[in-house]
Formats: C-alpha cells, structure tokens, sequence
C-alpha cells in the first residue's frame, strides 16, 4: 500500500499507464458523475461513487488479483484500514468475474490511513484493504477508484 498527497504521485509511480490513471483523477472534482469510464478499456478503468462511511461491521476486507486499486476522495472523507493478506483467513472463494475475495476482519488493523480530498492511496494484490469506515463520525462521501491491470504493469 502507499498513501500519499496527489500532487506528489510522480514520486511513486511513472510511465504512461500511471500518467493517465493520475490525470484522469487530477480532473475530477467534488461534482464529477457517477459511473464508470473507460481509460483503457478492461485495463484501466475508472468509477465514481458515493456512500456514507460506516463501523467496520458495515463495510467488507476485500483484496484484488487482477488489479490495483487507486483510490481517492473526491468530496468528504473515511479511513481505510490495511491487512497483509499473508496473515487473513478468507470468507469464501476468490470472485474471478468481479476480480475480489473478502477475509474475515482481525481484532485490530496493522495499519489505518484517513484520506481527505488531495490524498490518495494505492493498494497491490497484497494489501488487503477496508474502505467505507468514519473517520470520526458517519458522513457521506464521494471517491474514484481506478483500476489499473497488473497486466500493463509486467
């Protein structure tokens, strides 16, 4: 995982799959629709949501395989919690269709990152993740995710 202010993403990532996963998220503000867009096609993909944060038994630990998550408030704000996914039992099987597989939450989180508008964090196969949860109470919030295949990665 790396969490990080947006502005400073070149320090963490660079060539041209990361450049228009960034600038896509750079253009977006607090009113960018919902929905999906399609940056590269079934490679790079993004999508804008809106939801209100929750306790952690409201939200899902969930992991990729296929992709790498970016994800970045657009209005509002939550925290995510982080788990290696060395050390978790899963819930079930892996979902190839929608590329996740939930884990049963730990006792406590090895690490929690809040993210405000102008932060981001990225999270590889590796990291287990939460998002969803209140920072310091329940309020609404908006975000993009972008997915980014580990395909263009190799």
């Amino acid at each position: 995982m790396i969490a990080a202010e947006l502005a400073h993403w070149r320090r963490y990532f660079s060539g041209p799959v990361w450049e228009r996963a960034f600038t896509h998220i750079l253009v977006l503000g607090p009113d960018a629709e919902e929905g999906y867009t399609d940056l590269m096609g079934k490679d790079l993909f993004a999508r804008v949501m809106s939801y209100e944060t929750v306790e952690p038994a409201g939200s899902k630990l969930e992991a990729h395989r296929k992709y790498v998550d970016i994800q970045c408030p657009l209005a509002g704000g939550e925290r995510i919690e982080w788990f290696p996914i060395k050390d978790l039992s899963a819930l079930g099987d892996y979902n190839p269709d929608k590329d996740v597989i939930h884990f049963r939450r730990p006792d406590r989180a090895p690490l929690s990152v809040s993210l405000e508008p102008g932060l981001f964090a990225v999270f590889f196969p590796e990291d287990g993740h939460m998002p969803k949860l209140i920072v310091a109470e329940p309020r609404r919030m908006k975000k993009v995710v972008v997915k980014v295949s580990l395909d263009l990665l190799e």
